[in-house]
C-alpha cells in the first residue's frame, strides 16, 4: 500500500458510507420506471449496430443503455448514452442524505443478456463525493452490475449482513493488478467503507489523482471495481462531466485500457477498455466498456 494513499484516504474517509434510509433509496429509484420509451436500434456501420434500452428522463433530456453488436450479433461494447440536452440541464440539488442529484437504474436491451451484465445504475454527483479535494468534482458514476436490482437493493446498512459481507473480499487471482479495497487504502474497518447499494469499492492505485505530489493530477476519469460477499458485482467508469464533454471535439473518442483479473467468478463478457465519445447524428455522449470477451467462471 502506498503511504500517501493511506494517509490521504484515511483523512478523507474514502469512500465514506453514504447514509441513506431504505425509504429514500426506494424513492430515488422510482425514477427508473418514469419517462421511459421503447427500445430502438441504430445502424452505425455495415459491420455493427447499436441496440438501445428504454430511455429515462435526465434533466431536460434522456439517458439510456445500449449494446454495440457486430454483424453476427455478438456484443462488443456495452454503454450508457446521455443526450446533449440532458448534459446541459442536469439537476444540481442532491437527494437527501446523498451526493447524487440523479440516480437512474437503466435496463439493458435484450441483445445484451449474453454479456452477463444485468443493468446499469447512473449516478450524477453535482459536487462529487468524498474524499475531499480528490473526487469532489462534478462527475458521473456508471455502475455496470452483474447482479439484479433486487439483489442490489439488499446492499443497505439495515441489512445485518451488509457490513460483514462487504468485508469478504475476492481472493487474489480474481483481483485486477494494481487494485486495492477502499478499506485497506483508508485503514478503516470494511463496514465503515461500505457504500449502500454497492458494497466495497476497489480503487486503481495507479490512477493519476491518487499519486503523491508532484506527480498527482486532477481527477478526470478512473475505473473502479465493486465487490460484495467475496466476488465482484459491478464495474464502474467514474468520469467528470467536464471530461465527458471534451469528447465532442475528439471525433475518434477517448479510450483507456482496463486492468483485468486472471480469473472471474461469473461466466460472462468482460471488457479490456472503456471509452467516452460523442455522436453528432444522435446528439448524445456515449460512455462504454469495450472489447468484450467471454470468460468462463473459474472452477
Amino acid at each position: 500500500m502506498l503511504p500517501f494513499l493511506s494517509s490521504v484516504l484515511l483523512n478523507s474517509r474514502v469512500p465514506a458510507p453514504r447514509t441513506l434510509s431504505r425509504a429514500a433509496m426506494v424513492a430515488s429509484l422510482v425514477s427508473m420506471t418514469l419517462g421511459t420509451s421503447a427500445c430502438s436500434d441504430e445502424t452505425t456501420s455495415p459491420a455493427q449496430r447499436l441496440a438501445y434500452g428504454a430511455s429515462q428522463v435526465l434533466g431536460q433530456g434522456t439517458a439510456r443503455s445500449y449494446v454495440t453488436l457486430d454483424n453476427a450479433g455478438r456484443p462488443s461494447s456495452l454503454g450508457v448514452a446521455i443526450s446533449e440536452t440532458a448534459m446541459s440541464s442536469l439537476p444540481q440539488t442532491p437527494m437527501p442524505g446523498m451526493p447524487s442529484a440523479a440516480m437512474l437504474s437503466l435496463s439493458l436491451p435484450a441483445e445484451a443478456v449474453i454479456t452477463g451484465f444485468d443493468h446499469v445504475m447512473l449516478d450524477w454527483n453535482p459536487a462529487g463525493h468524498e474524499p475531499a479535494h480528490v473526487y469532489t468534482l462534478p462527475h458521473f458514476d456508471f455502475h455496470f452490475y452483474q447482479i439484479t436490482p433486487a439483489e442490489r437493493d439488499l446492499l443497505v446498512p439495515t441489512n445485518p449482513e451488509f457490513g460483514t459481507k462487504s468485508g469478504i473480499f475476492p481472493s487474489a487471482e480474481y483481483v485486477p493488478t494494481g487494485y486495492l479495497p477502499a478499506s485497506t487504502l483508508a485503514n478503516t474497518p470494511p463496514a465503515a467503507s461500505a457504500v449502500p447499494l454497492m458494497g466495497m469499492h476497489w480503487l486503481d492505485t495507479t490512477s493519476p489523482e491518487l499519486q503523491p505530489p508532484p506527480n498527482g493530477k486532477t481527477f478526470a476519469s478512473t475505473f473502479i471495481y465493486g465487490s460484495y460477499n467475496g466476488r465482484f458485482t459491478f464495474l464502474e467508469p467514474m468520469i467528470t462531466k467536464a471530461f465527458i464533454e471534451t469528447a465532442k471535439d475528439k471525433p475518434q473518442g477517448i479510450s483507456f485500457p482496463v486492468a483485468v483479473p486472471t480469473k472471474v467468478a461469473k461466466t460472462g463478457m468482460y471488457p479490456n477498455a472503456y471509452s467516452i465519445s460523442y455522436n453528432a447524428s444522435a446528439k448524445e455522449y456515449r460512455i462504454s466498456i469495450d472489447g468484450l470477451v467471454t470468460k468462463q467462471a473459474a472452477q
